[in-house]
């Protein structure tokens, strides 16, 4: 079951580093700025922590606008499946 709520950025970890395109993140931060954030990031709940591997682009843009939450379509997993992303 997916759930979707606004989830506090600074509870979300990200254990997979990525290069962002400054530039994309730039055009982003400009339409959040103007319309809001319109398409969710996907996180997966694990023993209630959350972890973010897509979305990085949006949630760089939305941390550096100082949004204190961030939108996010909600997936529990167990442990298992957070180990695959890991691997």
């Amino acid at each position: 079951m997916v759930r979707v709520e606004d989830i506090p950025i600074q509870k979300i970890r990200r254990p997979l580093f990525r290069q962002n395109d400054q530039a994309k993140v730039a055009a982003l931060m400009e339409s959040i700025q103007e319309i809001g954030l319109q398409e969710p990031i996907d996180v997966l709940e694990v023993d209630g922590e959350y972890y973010g591997f897509s979305g990085c682009h949006r949630y760089e843009a939305c941390t550096r606008l100082g949004h204190k939450t961030i939108r996010c379509r909600v997936r529990r997993a167990p442990r298992s499946v957070l180990k695959m992303h890991l691997a």
